[in-house]
């Protein structure tokens, strides 16, 4: 509070100041000259690599917590810590790199195994956005209306507006059954609207194959460890039936195993051929080639992508279009163009780290913009509502074409 007083003061209080001031100075450079050391309890880990930086500010912010905050007893060292590490990655300005705590990442290895609770959606940051990558076929998130490209601008009433992926994939999870309410903005909409979606059992889903007509269309949902199989026994079953051609449908795929993407492509290419390579922060370029037999290297083939295409679907398409010239039929992939590498830590906790970029053989990196069709096709929401396909339909007049 000021003393009502002030005004008969003046001149004493600017000699106080005077005295302060050059306290002050005196006091910083002696502090500059001769720096606090603080050392922090029940710290452990600490070696000499920690030298190679200024820590003090770390080290002085975590003894005002001990010291200052509220609630300082109910925050454990190991939080602190794990929260800085976080802060650390969330530094480099990379959607794709993350740390996960030792529960985080036996969340994250559930994704990679299929089997989860929650909405069925693959989420990522684009445009510094939250956003949906594609929804998982015969999902909650898909019966819903949730489109590729949906923007979430929160979720159960929390903004995500700088939320990390693993913190919006932890608030959309939960126990089968349960609703989560997802804030849902999508290009074209006069305002956001609130999708309430009931959580269940997801099992990813791999491969759907059936004849339409003369032409088999195969439906990959995902690169995992199944779909090397699941492919060869569909190639297998649409030759035993004369399937003229191949429409290969890579919408709402986003990604998965590169080994499994390079190893389908080498159906369709010479053996041998460059489907794509890694681009590392030192230039270096490592390959990878093609190694089936090419039984299909001659046989028609399109493929359908979409904004939900991401990553391995991407290489793939990609490969095929710049290798074979296959047409690319739908909407602008989504640009999903770094690889990421999974690193585990003592305490079981995991860093995946973005180490590359993918390139194509054309020399095209996956980050410019995504792959742009050479037959462009919206599919609608009134498409959808009417039970049309445009783009499958578009495909099929192609691959006649051939």
């Amino acid at each position: 509070m000021l003393n009502k007083k002030f005004s008969s003061y003046v001149a004493i209080v600017l000699s106080v100041f005077a005295l302060l001031g050059s306290g002050y100075f005196w006091g910083y450079r002696i502090g500059s000259e001769n720096p606090r050391r603080i050392i922090a309890q029940g710290v452990t880990g600490i070696d000499s690599r920690s030298q190679n930086g200024d820590f003090n500010t770390f080290w002085e912010t975590w003894e005002l917590i001990d010291e200052n905050y509220l609630r300082s007893d109910k925050v454990s060292g190991k939080d602190r810590i794990y929260g800085s590490i976080k802060g650390l990655v969330n530094s480099l300005g990379d959607p794709y790199s993350q740390f996960f705590t030792p529960e985080e990442a036996k969340k994250f290895e559930e994704d990679v195994q299929g089997v989860f609770s929650g909405i069925g959606a693959e989420i990522g940051i684009r445009k510094n956005q939250l956003t949906i990558i594609s929804p998982l076929k015969n999902s909650p998130a898909e019966k819903a209306g949730i489109k590729a490209g949906d923007w979430i601008l929160k979720i159960n009433s929390t903004s995500t507006d700088g939320m990390p992926t693993e913190k919006a994939v932890t608030l959309i999870r939960g126990p089968e059954g349960t609703v989560a309410t997802l804030n849902i903005y999508r290009e074209g909409w006069d305002k956001p609207k609130d999708f309430e979606i009931t959580r269940r059992q997801i099992e990813v889903p791999t491969l759907e194959t059936e004849m339409k007509g003369d032409y088999a269309h195969i439906s990959l949902y995902s690169f995992n460890a199944n779909a090397s199989k699941l492919f060869y026994e569909a190639v297998r079953d649409a030759i035993n039936k004369n399937a003229k051609g191949i429409i290969l449908d890579l919408r709402n795929n986003p990604g998965g195993y590169l080994e499994v993407a390079v190893n389908l492509a080498g159906y369709f290419v010479e053996p041998g051929s460059v489907v794509v390579s890694e681009n590392d922060r030192t230039k270096t370029i490592d390959t990878f080639k093609s190694s089936g037999n090419g039984a299909l290297k001659d046989f028609p083939v399109v493929v359908l992508v979409n904004g939900g295409s991401a990553s391995a679907s991407e290489i793939l398409a990609g490969a095929l279009r710049d290798l074979r010239g296959i047409k690319l039929i739908g909407e602008t992939t989504f640009g999903k163009g770094t690889v990421q590498q999974l690193k585990e830590l003592s305490d079981g906790s995991e860093f995946k780290v973005t180490i590359a970029h993918w390139v194509l053989p054309s020399g095209k990196t996956l980050e410019s913009g995504g792959l742009k069709p050479d037959y462009e096709v919206e599919l609608t929401d009134k498409d959808i509502e009417a039970k049309k396909d445009p783009q499958f339909e578009k495909a099929v007049e192609i691959i006649k074409q051939l």
